[in-house]
């Protein structure tokens, strides 16, 4: 059972927090605020850490920083009630594999937390892999399929796992990031399918994407990818 320390200082919202993420078979533990959580990590040994973000003694953003420094292989997520762009900036910046406002907890974090998880797992054997590549450059040009956004994601982790060029919690990030770049280009570049289509069941958004996928000139659009690898640097263009 994958374990997953929260950090919330409302007493209500963390009951609510535990017992939604009980009932999707987490082990959940909770700490009131940033200093008590950091504190816990060493004997919780939470595979993800979900903290909010206005907290006292420390923040959601300091214990980010601290989780970083102190634990760079343990991902967390930041959640606020505040869902600005520039919160998430900061909260990616300070070292948050992934952010979810508090408004769409119940629609997104599961999957959000799957996805770290998925990817922790893919990451510990990526990690034992090709150590002896000095030098690589791949450029694919990409349907609009979704698959292929998490297949190049498995590419690129392979790829700089390969090199070591990143930590296990950098990985984590530049895979959220990339997920996010990737569909943004098919659905809303591509496609040209507005993001407001996925406001209520999203239904009206994924038949859409379907109609489009098979339709001129959307389905004929490409995603052009080149992917540059060596031990001192890595570099992608989208």
């Amino acid at each position: 059972m994958p374990k997953l320390l929260i950090a919330e200082d409302s007493p209500t919202q963390a009951l609510q927090l535990q017992a939604f993420l009980e009932d999707a078979k987490f082990d959940v533990e909770v700490q009131p605020n940033g200093a008590k959580a950091l504190a816990a990590i060493s004997e919780a040994r939470p595979d993800i850490v979900l903290t909010d973000l206005d907290m006292p003694e420390m923040n959601g953003l300091e214990l980010v920083s601290a989780i970083r420094k102190q634990h760079p292989a343990i991902p967390v997520v930041l959640m606020t009630a505040h869902g600005s762009e520039e919160i998430a900036v900061q909260a990616l910046q300070a070292g948050a594999a992934s952010y979810v406002p508090k408004r769409v907890l119940e629609r997104d974090l599961l999957n959000i937390l799957r996805q770290m998880l998925g990817m922790k797992n893919e990451l510990q054997y990526q990690q034992q892999l090709f150590e002896c590549l000095s030098h690589t450059e791949s450029r694919f040009s990409l349907s609009n399929d979704p698959k292929l956004a998490g297949a190049m994601r498995g590419f690129i982790h392979e790829n700089l796992c390969r090199v070591k060029l990143s930590d296990r919690t950098g990985l984590i990030r530049l895979g959220v990031a990339l997920d996010e770049a990737l569909t943004n280009a098919m659905w809303h570049g591509n496609l040209e399918c507005s993001s407001k289509l996925r406001e209520g069941d999203g239904r009206e958004f994924d038949q859409l994407l379907t109609q489009r996928r098979q339709q001129p000139p959307y389905c004929d659009r490409r995603v052009e990818v080149t992917a540059t690898f060596s031990h001192a640097i890595a570099t992608i263009v989208n």
